[in-house]
Formats: structure tokens, C-alpha cells, sequence
């Protein structure tokens, strides 16, 4: 659920994590996971053909009326609901610009989406399956149901990412380095998340061991 607390803003828990209050509820479990499915249906996929720029942003208020005219109990639905979403996201999924919203990874549609370049990790990951490891250690990375390649900033996270498809993921580790001296640009997406539009095998290796790879929030 997401409640909002007058001192410190959305949170998702009953009581706020800074004062323990309890704060004013703005919606439930359910709730949440509707707006989220819905959203990622306009800002990832296009659903619903709403006017949406070259980076991605679409009026927060067109999505309101697409969620009104879905979901006839969701009347009450406001602007500040879904700023409470995109505050609250665990994953960073969203990013609002004044009266808009969009989507900051998972796209399967083109966008311009000009993410920072700066401060990128030396050494970011991906997963992959056993079998499609030697391809991809052969040919190198390119999107396949997304419109980006999609990293992760730990070996951690990566397995988390792999495992919501494969129950075992092999984690293949990328040189930033080499890749933005080949003239491919890296852009953070969201706080684990990065995007590239290829990653060549030249600087492709196997991240063996989970151990010996520090994890930050460790």
C-alpha cells in the first residue's frame, strides 16, 4: 500500500519508516499493482496511443482518464497518486517532469529516452541462460524484446533480474570501459538499471563467482 505522512512524504509500508506515524492512505496493494500494470502498458509498450514525446513522456492526466474509463472504481484516482507511485517505486521505474511521466527502462518502443552518461560503473552485468552464453560470448549483445540491452549494476542484481525467467542464470560480466572507448553510449536508467544499445563480445566475460563481486548495498 502507499500512504502519505505530512512530514515526509509517500511511503509504502502502514507506518512511515522516519516518524512511525501512520499517515494517510492513498491506495492499496491492489491498487498499486493495477496503476502499474497500466502504465507499463502506455510508457514501456504505446497501449493506448496517448501523445507521448521522444523520450517517453506522456501527460500524467491522459493516463489518469485511460485509468478512469478502465476501471469505473478508480474514480477517485488524482494526479498525487501517481506521483506517489513514481516517488515510492522501489526500482526507480518512473520519472516525472513537471505534469509528466514516463517510463525509465523495459521499452519496447524507439524513444530518445537521454539518459546521464556520467559515473558509470567499470564493470556492469547480465544474464543469460547456459545455452545462449557461448552465442552471446561469440556475437556480442543486441535487444531482442526490448527496444534497449538492459545491464545490471551488480552481479546481485542481475541474478534477481535472470531469475524472474530462468531458475539458474549464468551472469556475463561487461567492460564499460571498453565499450564507451568503442564509442558506445552507456545511460543510467534507474538505480540498478543501465542501457546500451549493444555490447560487443570483444568485451564480454563470464562473472563466475557472486563472492567476489562487492555489492553496494552490502
Amino acid at each position: 500500500m502507499i500512504n502519505e505522512c505530512d512530514e515526509h512524504g509517500y511511503f509504502r509500508s502502514e507506518l512511515c519508516p522516519l516518524c512511525g506515524e501512520a499517515g494517510k492512505f492513498l491506495m492499496n496493494d491492489v491498487e498499486v499493482e493495477k496503476m502499474g500494470r497500466l502504465m507499463a502498458g502506455i510508457l514501456r509498450h504505446g497501449k493506448y496511443d496517448l501523445p507521448m514525446d521522444s523520450q517517453g513522456f506522456v501527460d500524467v492526466c491522459d493516463i489518469i482518464a485511460v485509468a478512469k474509463d478502465r476501471n469505473p472504481r478508480m474514480k477517485w484516482l488524482k494526479t498525487h497518486h501517481i506521483e506517489a507511485l513514481v516517488e515510492t517505486d522501489p526500482k526507480g521505474r518512473y520519472q516525472m517532469s513537471g505534469s509528466d511521466v514516463r517510463a525509465t527502462y523495459g521499452h519496447t518502443i524507439e524513444l530518445d529516452l537521454k539518459l546521464p552518461t556520467d559515473d558509470i560503473p567499470e564493470t556492469l552485468y547480465y544474464p543469460t541462460t547456459e545455452e545462449e552464453r557461448d552465442t552471446l560470448m561469440e556475437v556480442g549483445i543486441f535487444p531482442s524484446d526490448r527496444a534497449m540491452v538492459h545491464l545490471s549494476a551488480t552481479y546481485r542484481d542481475a541474478f534477481k533480474a535472470g531469475s524472474v525467467r530462468i531458475e539458474d542464470p549464468i551472469i556475463l560480466a561487461v567492460d564499460t570501459v571498453g565499450c564507451i572507448d568503442a564509442g558506445i553510449e552507456i545511460g543510467k536508467a534507474a538505480r540498478t538499471v543501465y542501457l546500451c544499445d549493444q555490447v560487443p563480445s570483444d568485451f564480454l566475460s563470464v562473472a563466475e563467482d557472486e563472492g567476489d563481486i562487492e555489492d553496494p548495498e552490502d
